[in-house]
């Protein structure tokens, strides 16, 4: 054997030798025949094959693809066949698979897979998908084959079932998991043709070909409303959702379960629940899909080796996925999927389910933070205390301090503020670059901050600072962004949370936001982002939440330098101002033939998310009035004292609620009394009659007073 080896590596010897010192295209082939019938029968090694690329090269095999000649009693596409063997054999070396030279024979190896395929050249359809297996493990060449065909040309040969279509489906698998977005942007209707096949033979099938496909069907999958707003798309869903349904009602083994947890999660990262029918049979689908979710969660994280396991994290974390479409449906009042019974035995099984999560949690070793795994829990606790405040208490106090220093850890590790094409490009799966654990943890935070108990935590874990300075990058994110109207970025809400975590410390620890430092720089943030803000209308919500938290803050470090009448002081608080003055006006009202005062039109949209914040800045305003002079003269400059009279005076007064003349009030009569000029602008137009006809009694008495002590900028 050993001697006939040799002896063939001396005769493939021989025929580079000829190839090299060939005089003319004859003898050449002549030994190319000798050669690729060595490399069809494997016998070469990378040596010998890098061998055959020096004698060779690109040129002879581009001639052969390209010759329409074959020699007398050859069949006509022998040429083709040689050259694809070449070709085939060069792609076995990565560098000469990156290549130039093979990167663009792409269109002709599409051309050969879209070919009538007879039984003579089912050699040249392998070595064409040989090359282009090989072109997608290079650096370039996912997508140089989007861009040149590729995806199109695979869906057709897959769609065509003729030889190796097998293998046009695996290399599908392989473009889909390194350039997702792309081959769906550029081939929608192709890829939706083979999901369409996928899933009618996922229905269909009976036997063990049913689970295999589960395994293949989340790859066809796209993270966009493509699915829902195509009828093809629409359809391939109900198959989906009909052929789990199938699935999870009968008995299954763990790794028949498992695929299958896994195909919904997917479908639920596309689709939300949409996927689901409404009706009784989709609601009982819903909650065991959960259910089981829940079962598999705690039986993996409470057996801390079980995690361990081949491929248990991925089905974990599918579970998360399932669990936080949970939550979400047991929160859904409108047009809920889930019965009111449903919803509470899902929720009792769900805190079981983050019972496991805490508990793995807390075993959690430093050298494992890097492990995505540890952050999809995270993550998915976070969804859960965000809306789920009175239970696991004990359990997710007793987890703050792990839960503050895998947020700092990440949050340090990260870049500097990503510009949105750099955000673009670094996907979610097997990212380098740490992900945001405080933007998960921030909802459920912002309910912890109202309670003694884990706000002390929080604050002896250092929570705060690093709020702070979570806040200043989140800001350098959004003012990197576009300004043109778009929906809630994460950055900006982010932003909003973080400032109603604040908002909880500001009326709990005043006395931290005075001695910590990183507040001083906060303020300086806020003074500056507000005049910023507020003119664009579509960050109403934001500049709601910085225009309270500052006025808020403002009365705490009154005393500070930046607030002493500086610049950025005065035009934060006439922004304030102009914030608060102009949300409500005078409209038409339907019940009677006059006026009544309503939320302005602008701000209508935002109104229940801004409306407690407008009622707190109000009383945050009345509180900074008497503790900086100058106050007066930017309510003086906003023309504010004009326009709420002359909006008291024309509206009905029954329109007008008792909570905002309170608001009003409490403003009002601080100016009047910080300032003369005030007061007199308010008497000039007739504010005593519209106090006396809206019950303002301070402020009838105010405007009574001789001389309203504005010589003293004493406070309330």
């Amino acid at each position: 054997m050993a001697s006939d080896s040799g002896d063939r590596h001396a005769t493939l010897k021989r025929c580079l030798a000829v190839l090299k010192d060939a005089r003319n295209d004859s003898e050449q082939f002549a030994a190319l025949l000798l050669v690729t019938k060595a490399v069809r029968a494997g016998e070469v090694d990378a040596k010998i094959r890098r061998q055959i690329f020096d004698a060779i090269g690109f040129t002879f095999p581009t001639r052969l693809l390209t010759s329409r000649q074959p020699p007398a009693d050859c069949p006509p596409h022998t040429f083709r066949a040689l050259g694809l063997t070449l070709l085939a054999c060069f792609c076995t070396d990565p560098e000469l698979a990156g290549h130039s030279q093979i990167l663009n024979k792409i269109p002709t190896f599409n051309d050969i897979l879209l070919s009538p395929c007879d039984p003579d050249s089912t050699s040249m359809v392998d070595d064409v998908y040989q090359c282009l297996s090989a072109v997608l493990a290079t650096a370039r060449g996912p997508r140089e084959l989007v861009t040149k065909g590729t995806v199109s040309a695979l869906c057709q040969a897959y769609l065509n079932g003729g030889h190796g279509s097998d293998r046009a489906l695996t290399l599908l698998v392989g473009l889909l998991a390194v350039a997702d977005a792309k081959c769906w942007q550029r081939d929608a209707p192709q890829l939706l043709a083979v999901l369409s096949k996928l899933s009618g033979d996922f229905l269909k099938a009976e036997d063990m070909t049913k689970f295999e496909l589960c395994e293949l069907l989340p790859h066809f999958i796209p993270l966009s409303p493509l699915l829902t707003e195509n009828s093809q798309g629409s359809k391939c869903i109900c198959r989906l959702y009909k052929g789990l349904a199938d699935i999870l009602g009968s008995k299954l083994s763990q790794s028949q379960r498992d695929p299958a947890l896994k195909l919904a999660a997917s479908l639920v990262q596309a689709c939300g629940a949409e996927w689901i029918p409404a009706g009784s049979a989709g609601s009982k689908f819903l909650a065991l899909l959960v259910n089981l979710a829940c079962v598999e969660v705690r039986l993996t994280l409470e057996e801390p080796d079980a995690v361990e396991v081949e491929g248990k994290k991925e089905v974990v974390t599918a579970c998360y996925v399932l669990v936080e479409m949970g939550i979400q449906e047991c929160l859904r009042e409108e047009n809920p999927l889930l019965e009111n019974v449903q919803k509470m035995q899902l929720m009792r099984i769900m805190e079981e389910a983050f019972g496991a999560v805490i508990f793995y949690l807390r075993q959690v070793k430093q050298e494992e933070l890097q492990d995505p795994f540890i952050f999809a829990s995270v993550r998915v606790l976070g969804a859960w205390m965000a809306e789920e405040t009175s239970s696991l208490k004990q359990e997710i106090c007793d987890l703050l301090p792990f839960l503050v220093k895998y947020a700092r850890k990440l949050f340090k590790e990260g870049s500097p503020a990503l510009s949105l094409p750099q955000a673009e490009l670094v996907s979610t799966e097997g990212s380098a670059l740490p992900q945001d654990a405080l933007r998960f943890l921030l909802p459920g935070f912002c309910h912890l901050t109202a309670e003694d108990r884990p706000w002390d935590i929080l604050i002896s874990e250092g929570a705060p600072a690093l709020l702070c300075e979570y806040f200043l990058r989140q800001w350098e994110v959004l003012t990197s962004e576009s300004s043109a109207p778009e929906p809630l970025t994460s950055a900006e809400m982010s932003l909003q949370t973080t400032c109603g975590v604040f908002l909880n410390l500001v009326v709990t620890a005043p006395d931290l936001v005075r001695r910590d430092k990183t507040f001083s720089s906060l303020m300086d943030v806020l003074l500056k982002s507000l005049p910023l803000l507020l003119p664009q209308k579509h960050h109403l919500v934001l500049a709601a939440n910085v225009a309270t938290l500052g006025l808020m803050m403002a009365r705490i470090l009154a005393g500070s330098a930046a607030l002493q009448g500086t610049q950025s002081a005065k035009e934060f608080f006439g922004a304030a101002i102009r914030f608060l003055s102009q949300a409500h006006a005078a409209q038409a009202d339907p019940s009677s033939d006059g006026l009544a005062v309503a939320v302005s039109p602008p701000y209508v949209s935002a109104w229940d998310d801004i409306r407690e914040l407008w009622f707190l800045g109000m009383q945050a305003l009345a509180g900074c009035i008497p503790l900086f002079p100058w106050l007066p003269d930017a309510a003086l400059q906003a023309r504010w004292l004009e326009g709420l009279p002359q909006l008291l005076s024309c509206v009905a007064p029954a329109s007008v609620d008792f909570e905002l003349i309170t608001a009003f009030q409490a403003v009002l009569v601080e100016l009047a009394r910080a300032s003369e000029q005030c007061r007199g602008v308010i008497l000039s137009h007739h504010g005593t009659e519209w106090a006396n006809l809206y019950g303002m009694a301070a402020l009838e008495q105010c405007l009574a007073e001789q001389g309203g002590g504005s010589s003293t900028p004493g406070g309330k």
